[in-house]
């Protein structure tokens, strides 16, 4: 369970911030797989009545990190920056193609959640930037409950490609908000 004082936070700084996206006001979620994002994510979501895209959506397999960000900016943030309709089609791991169309409508306030949110081409569109941490040992545990041990190896190349992409980001040092992996604000 997410601390109240946490959601109340960021979307107390959200609020501040306001729309930075068109008239749609953008919350990233953002840090290593495993964290917390998703749940932290979902209460935000809920506690803000806001719309949710998890990036586990925009990913086109365990290859697509790189990819994702580019797809979340045109396919979404930028359609709302225009007080247009976002549009993207699901990814579907199981089948390892592309499912249903979604729609994100503009106004009111967005929660984007995942690795790799936050890169030069989409970081502008947010109102206020979330990291989530916690340990690796952690992280790991999560993901191998979660996807089955047999996906050991591709969580382990999936958490080298993410360290790299957050160095080269630098999003640890762009997020007004940081809270470790159980929800709590650590600065």
């Amino acid at each position: 369970m997410i601390p109240t004082e946490t959601l109340e936070s960021i979307t107390r700084l959200a609020r501040a911030r306001g729309p930075q996206c068109g008239t749609t006001t953008v919350i990233a979620v953002d840090g290593p797989a495993g964290s917390g994002k998703t749940t932290l994510a979902g209460a935000l979501a809920d506690a803000a009545g806001a719309q949710l895209v998890q990036m586990d959506d925009l990913y086109l397999g365990w290859s697509g990190l790189e990819g994702s960000a580019d797809r979340l900016r045109e396919e979404i943030l930028a359609p709302l920056w225009l007080g247009r309709v976002g549009r993207y089609r699901r990814y579907d791991w199981h089948a390892e193609e592309l499912a249903e169309t979604h729609e994100v409508h503009p106004g009111g306030t967005l929660v984007v959640e995942g690795v790799g949110c936050v890169r030069a081409g989409t970081r502008g569109f947010f109102s206020v930037i979330v990291w989530v941490s916690a340990d690796d040992a952690m992280r790991l545990a999560r993901g191998l409950a979660r996807d089955g041990v047999a996906a050991e190896g591709h969580w382990r190349e999936w958490m080298r490609e993410e360290r790299e992409v957050f160095a080269r980001v630098r999003t640890r040092d762009l997020a007004q908000v940081r809270v470790d992996g159980w929800g709590r604000i650590t600065s």
